[in-house]
């Protein structure tokens, strides 16, 4: 009888270790992948600042620039397009990263290209307007890169402590993947070429 209450007690023990252990690892990538969603919403908020800056900014630039409808077409239109591609948090993929930077990446170029056109126009650069927004959108930018830099972070945190034992074990069997990170665009090491 002794016996038989001390093999209990032992499996009974060792079941609520299994269980706590089990518990708190899916309770961590739980935790860890909510963090990757909130930093996330960030860099969205973050971009999003910069698609509505960039209204005031064409039409700041509209005004001392009207024969530039090529330039400006193609601004509005690139921001059309980045503002068009989203990626539920919860389901951060490869291709789904790519999508989104590749429209950042297009509306980026088309801001630059504007900037470009903004040098031929001298009133413009000393507009009071045009100052504040291209100030706004310079800080936009440098929290651009902030915030994604803080999304790799929070990203390699959670998917270091993924693929470790007995994480990863878990991981597979509860859905939790491994997320992507944002990653420079291919050619971006090589300084643009400036011609005046």
């Amino acid at each position: 009888m002794k016996k038989s209450i001390i093999v209990i007690i032992v499996i009974v023990a060792v079941l609520f270790i299994a269980y706590s252990m089990f518990k708190g690892t899916y309770n961590n990538m739980v935790t860890k992948g909510e963090q990757v969603t909130s930093q996330w919403a960030q860099v969205e908020n973050v971009y999003q600042r910069r698609a509505d800056l960039i209204p005031n900014l064409v039409n700041t630039v509209k005004g001392f620039a009207d024969q530039e409808q090529e330039v400006l077409i193609g601004v509005v239109e690139a921001r059309a397009k980045a503002t068009s591609v989203n990626i539920d948090p919860t389901n951060i993929t490869e291709a789904n990263m790519q999508a989104f930077q590749q429209a950042q990446e297009g509306l980026s170029g088309a801001l630059s290209r504007l900037m470009v056109v903004v040098e031929k126009y001298p009133d413009l650069k000393s507009n009071q307007n045009f100052l504040e927004l291209q100030s706004q959108l310079e800080g936009t930018e440098n929290r651009i890169t902030v915030e994604r830099q803080k999304f790799n972070d929070t990203t390699r945190d959670y998917n270091t402590y993924l693929k470790k034992f007995p994480q990863t074990l878990f991981a597979g069997m509860f859905g939790f993947e491994v997320k992507p990170y944002f990653e420079a665009v291919k050619g971006s090491e090589i300084a643009p070429k400036v011609e005046f």
